[in-house]
């Protein structure tokens, strides 16, 4: 199996719903060993599903706003396991007022609360793991592509942007170490998170019209958590600092395609207009 024997720390489940417990599932199923991290009154909704998972898988207590809890992560893993082979960071908040078209208005504090949640735990997970990570280990991060402006997303695509720089910074430094870094950069998908996105519905409505593979936001989770489980695995050694997309195709074309209606009798290009 395709994870035969790895051990994977997989922070991000809540719900059956979310994406990372589709990882948990898939990554069990490849032969994996997992723990799960949670932390206040959402612990309970991640132990819940953690019982779904498996019986008697362990839920680790992280809040990655607390420094702290890195601290004590490290000394848990060791106290499990002789190593840790993959981190999946599934982890992402933006405040209310950092998104649905408030961009201009939204304070510091909620850019701060959401850039610390959002990208900077991702440095602060790859250094609590990577001590106990050996040459070959992964760490995959859930993206979605910011390379441009999106409507709606507002503070959230800003750290994701720094999410997808991070990513880069990390494959730097720990390549050396054998320590691969990369972002899974998913088309829209129907998750507790997208709940929380005002507008997203109509974001999801069109991305199947213009993504060549065509797109479903209920039916979609189990392609992107196949190819976490890919990036986690053995099967792609010489690949970090990417951004992965599991997007249908969407990032490749320019725009939905154009009605053949609308460009009938259009001048084919290279010819000339007939004379009058």
């Amino acid at each position: 199996m395709l994870l035969q024997g790895k051990k994977l720390l997989i922070t991000g489940v809540l719900t059956p719903q979310s994406l990372a417990y589709g990882i948990a599932e898939h990554a069990l199923q490849q032969g994996a060993d997992i723990l799960l991290t949670g932390f206040g009154r959402a612990k309970s909704l991640t132990e819940r599903s953690a019982k779904r998972l498996k019986p008697g898988l362990e839920v680790l207590e992280l809040d990655v706003t607390n420094p702290e809890h890195f601290k004590a992560l490290t000394e848990s893993l060791k106290q499990r396991w002789d190593r840790v082979d993959g981190v999946l960071h599934g982890i992402a908040y933006a405040p209310d007022d950092a998104l649905g078209g408030n961009f201009l208005n939204t304070p510091w504090e909620s850019v701060q609360t959401a850039f610390r949640i959002s990208a900077f735990s991702l440095k602060e997970l790859a250094v609590a793991c990577a001590p106990l990570m050996p040459p070959g280990g992964s760490i995959v991060t859930l993206d979605f592509d910011n390379r441009v402006a999106w409507p709606i997303y507002d503070w959230m695509g800003v750290c994701k942007a720094a999410l997808e720089s991070t990513v880069r910074y990390l494959a730097r430094d720990l390549g050396p170490k054998g320590i691969r870094v990369n972002a899974l950069a998913a088309g829209p998908l129907s998750t507790m998170a997208a709940k929380g996105i005002p507008g997203f519905k109509a974001l999801e409505a069109g991305w199947g019209t213009q993504a060549p593979l065509g797109w479903s936001a209920k039916d979609s989770h189990d392609m992107v958590s196949r190819t976490a489980c890919a990036l986690l695995s053995d099967w792609l050694p010489s690949t970090t600092g990417e951004m992965i997309h599991v997007d249908g195709g969407y990032h490749a074309v320019g725009a939905p395609p154009v009605p053949p209606e609308s460009v009938a009798g259009a001048q084919p290009a290279g010819t000339k207009p007939p004379s009058e």
